[in-house]
């Protein structure tokens, strides 16, 4: 696990570059249902961020975002800081890039070295729909006087555009990835015989 932690300083270019894209994400700020939970383009930031760089590269993507937010910079959707996210009942949401992305830099990384869209799709959904939803549920429930159901049933609205995301990443993941393969590193060494 040690050499998880060690980055190049290509590694440590494409995650700021990614973590720009987040931000970038969140400037046509958010979308407000009746539910109160915010639709925001920064999930398909975090979803191109695990699908394209991996699970080290996109875990310190997110990492990177998410300090800067909480540093205080107004990059959340909405120009809101990680502070005013933390203090909200959606804080979950907000929490759950870090395992969303993770999730979805693995899986991907297992999927490799040949990128399948379909497969892409269904590990975009996995780590940023329900990973991210699950997340979002428990601050929910950590936050207000919803049950259970009713905490489940606030992100009905988000599905579409969501899965609509995984799509979109999905497909620029596999350009890039035809265009640049091996981007994402093997998640065990390989053994030349």
């Amino acid at each position: 696990m040690p050499g998880f932690l060690k980055f190049s300083v290509n590694d440590l270019a494409q995650s700021a570059v990614f973590a720009a894209i987040i931000v970038v994400l969140g400037l046509p700020g958010q979308f407000n249902l009746a539910s109160g939970v915010p639709i925001t383009l920064q999930t398909l930031g975090v979803m191109l961020a695990g699908a394209v760089l991996g699970p080290k590269k996109g875990t310190l993507t997110v990492v990177i975002f998410m300090v800067l937010a909480i540093a205080g910079l107004p990059i959340l959707a909405g120009g809101r800081t990680g502070i005013v996210a933390l203090s909200s009942p959606t804080a979950g949401y907000f929490l759950g890039f870090l395992p969303g992305v993770l999730v979805i830099g693995l899986l991907t990384a297992l999927a490799m070295p040949k990128y399948d869209i379909w497969k892409g799709i269904a590990i975009n959904v996995v780590g940023g729909v329900l990973v991210i939803y699950a997340c979002g549920v428990l601050g929910l429930l950590a936050r207000t006087d919803l049950s259970v159901a009713a905490t489940i049933t606030t992100n009905g609205p988000f599905v579409v555009g969501d899965v609509a995301k995984a799509i979109v990443a999905a497909l620029v993941a596999a350009a890039v990835h035809r265009g640049r393969p091996g981007l994402i590193a093997p998640l065990r060494p390989t053994t030349d015989s």
